[in-house]
C-alpha cells in the first residue's frame, strides 16, 4: 500500500510510472482542493482533474490541464458575448455575500462566468457541471469523486484533501482601482489588505504568476480537516512528488491532523529543486513569500516530517537525512519508472 500527495503536474507525471513499480490496486492519490473554483456556479477541481483526466486516459499532456482533442465552443462564444457586452476580460470576484453562501464546498473562491478567466473545454466543463450537480443533490465531495474515478475507470483511488473548502490565496504587493480590484474588495471586505489579495487561479492563470507575493494565506484551513478516508491513507507510506510545496501541499499539511499524521508515517519526498533551480512553475517566489529558502535545502526545511528525500544528481544539497539521488527529470514514463524505483530504495533506506 502506498499514498501520494498530488498537487500540481509534478505528482501525476510521476504517477504515469507508478503501474511498474506500485499495484494500481493498493495506490490511494490524495488531491490538493485548495486551488479549487467556482467558475460561473459550476466547482472547478484542477489537481483532482489533473489526476483524474491522467489515470483516465484523456489528459491533454501538451498542456498537462483539460482533455485532449477537447473543443472550446461555449468558453469562446462566452467570452465573444462578455466582449460584445463591453466587459472587461479580468477575473470577477462574487459579492462577500455570495462568497460564504449556497455551497459550502465553495467558499471564499467564487467567480462569475462573465468574461470566464480559465479556458474550459467543453468536455472538461461536462464534468463540473456533473460535480456540482452531484453536490447540489447532497452528497459531499468525497463521495463526488468516487463516482468520477468510476466512471473514468481508474485504477487506482483519488481522494479530494478535505470535503471542508480551503482557498489557497495570494497576498500581493500591487494594489488596484480596477473593476476586479472592487470585485476582489467586496469579496474579502473584512481583510484590511483586500485590494491586494487575489485567489491563486487569478494569480497564477490569469496574472502569470505576477505581481510580486507578500504572504500566501489558506483561508478556511483552521475549521478543515481530512477526510476518514484520507486519514486511513495517510497510515501507509507517503510520497510526495516534485509538486509546489507551497500552493501544491501547503494546504493539505496545513491542516493540524493532516501533518500530524505525516509525523507517524513513513514520507519520501522528491524535491522540484535542483540545488537553488526549481523544474518549473512559482515554487521559488511563493516559498520566499511564506519565509523558506527557494531551494532544496527550504524544500526539507518545510517537509519536516519527510524522512528521506529524492535528489538530482547534480543536487549537492546536503540533508540531515537519508537521500537517493538519481536523475529526476520526468519526461517519459520510463523517467517517472526510475524516480519511483529510487523512491523504493529510500524506503528500503528508513525501514
Amino acid at each position: 500500500m502506498v499514498t501520494f500527495l498530488a498537487g500540481g503536474t509534478g505528482t501525476p507525471k510521476l504517477l504515469q510510472g507508478a503501474p511498474a513499480v506500485f499495484d494500481p490496486a493498493a495506490t490511494t492519490v490524495i488531491a490538493n482542493t485548495g486551488d479549487d473554483v467556482e467558475l460561473a456556479g459550476h466547482l472547478v477541481c484542477p489537481d483532482i482533474d489533473t489526476v483524474l483526466f491522467s489515470e483516465g486516459g484523456v489528459l491533454d499532456t501538451d498542456r498537462w490541464w483539460g482533455i485532449e482533442n477537447d473543443t472550446t465552443n461555449t468558453h469562446t462564444e462566452m467570452a465573444d458575448l462578455a466582449n460584445k457586452a463591453g466587459f472587461e476580460n479580468t477575473p470577477r470576484y462574487l459579492s462577500a455575500d455570495a462568497q460564504t453562501s449556497g455551497r459550502q464546498i465553495s467558499q471564499w473562491r467564487r467567480f462569475s462566468g462573465v468574461a470566464e478567466f480559465m479556458e474550459i473545454g467543453d468536455r472538461d466543463r461536462a464534468v463540473h457541471l456533473l460535480r456540482t450537480s452531484l453536490l447540489d443533490e447532497g452528497k459531499c465531495l468525497s463521495e463526488v469523486i468516487e463516482i468520477l474515478t468510476d466512471a473514468f475507470e481508474l485504477d487506482i483511488d483519488l481522494i479530494p484533501m478535505s470535503d471542508d473548502p480551503v482557498a489557497t490565496l495570494i497576498h500581493t504587493e500591487a494594489g488596484s482601482e480596477s473593476d476586479t480590484a472592487q470585485k476582489r474588495n467586496e469579496a474579502n471586505e473584512n481583510d484590511e489588505t483586500a485590494t491586494e489579495l487575489m485567489h491563486f487561479q487569478e494569480y497564477w492563470v490569469h496574472n502569470r504568476a505576477e505581481p510580486s507575493i507578500v504572504d500566501v494565506e489558506f483561508r478556511g484551513v483552521d475549521t478543515a480537516t481530512p477526510t476518514p478516508m484520507v486519514k486511513t491513507a495517510l497510515t501507509d507510506p507517503v510520497v510526495i512528488g516534485p509538486s509546489n510545496p507551497v500552493t501544491s501541499i501547503g494546504p493539505m499539511i496545513a491542516m493540524d491532523e493532516f501533518d500530524s499524521a505525516l509525523e507517524t508515517t513513513p514520507v519520501i519526498a522528491i524535491s522540484p529543486f535542483i540545488n537553488d533551480r526549481v523544474f518549473s512553475g512559482p515554487a521559488a517566489s511563493l516559498m520566499k513569500a511564506v519565509g523558506f529558502e527557494p531551494s532544496t535545502a527550504g524544500v526539507a526545511e518545510a517537509y519536516s516530517f519527510a524522512d528521506a528525500f529524492i535528489l538530482d544528481t547534480a543536487d549537492q544539497t546536503n540533508l540531515d537525512r537519508p537521500v537517493v539521488r538519481t536523475d529526476i527529470q520526468l519526461n517519459t514514463d520510463s523517467d517517472a519508472k526510475r524516480v519511483l524505483q529510487a523512491v523504493q530504495t529510500a524506503f528500503e533506506k528508513i525501514t
